[in-house]
């Protein structure tokens, strides 16, 4: 951890003055240091504040408690997934190139070096309504898009639909998630563009076979 610590304007950059924006960013970046490294129970506010140079009161301005914190920081993991999602769906027209598009959204956070993605799969904190819906959200509004394209495809019933779109959200994020832990163990790496395209083509082969077209 670091040994900065809130000094006003002679402390080092993270406990130096900032505007109460960049402030806050900053404290959400020590934070999911903190959360992904110790998990949510055992992390402490002071903790978050020695990381981020700064004294707890700093802290309890901008956050009640670590609760708070840690939706926030949970807030924004989820829109990025949902965010990444609505992107990829809408870069092409070609339902295959969307499924490897959608793919790689989930490999891609998986793989991110702040491994936020902990929050949202990973979370020792599940048992919280507050926390279990939004990690939820992030199943539902992914599959949602996903099924709307499905629906559109292919003809299936709503109901149908959906349950394909959540088949395929569920196959990223547990695959990649595997991917990940296999990774660091295993003698033969698979790299992550490779991973993405093998589970794309699995998920293809399967979605293909509702098309209302011969187009294959």
């Amino acid at each position: 951890m670091s040994d900065v610590r809130d000094s006003g304007p002679s402390a080092g950059p993270r406990g130096g003055r900032l505007p109460r924006s960049e402030r806050r960013a900053q404290l959400l970046e020590s934070a999911l240091e903190v959360f992904v490294a110790q998990g949510f129970h055992a992390a402490a506010m002071d903790d978050i504040a020695e990381r981020a140079g700064v004294s707890k009161p700093v802290l309890y301005q901008h956050f009640p408690g670590k609760l708070d914190l840690y939706l926030a920081l949970l807030d924004a993991s989820c829109a990025a997934i949902v965010d990444n999602c609505r992107q990829a769906l809408a870069s092409t027209h070609d339902n295959k190139q969307r499924v490897a598009a959608t793919m790689d959204v989930f490999y891609e956070y998986v793989a991110g070096d702040n491994g936020a993605f902990r929050l949202v799969f990973e979370s020792d904190l599940n048992n919280e309504p507050a926390v279990r819906e939004r990690v939820d959200n992030v199943t539902t509004d992914c599959a949602a898009m996903i099924a709307t394209v499905i629906h559109d495809d292919t003809g299936l019933p709503d109901a149908e639909a959906r349950l394909l779109a959540v088949s395929l959200v569920g196959m990223a994020q547990v695959s990649a998630r595997f991917w990940l832990a296999e990774a660091t163990g295993v003698k033969s790496r698979i790299k992550q563009g490779d991973a993405a395209a093998l589970v794309a083509g699995l998920a293809w082969r399967g979605i293909r076979g509702y098309p209302l077209t011969d187009e294959h």
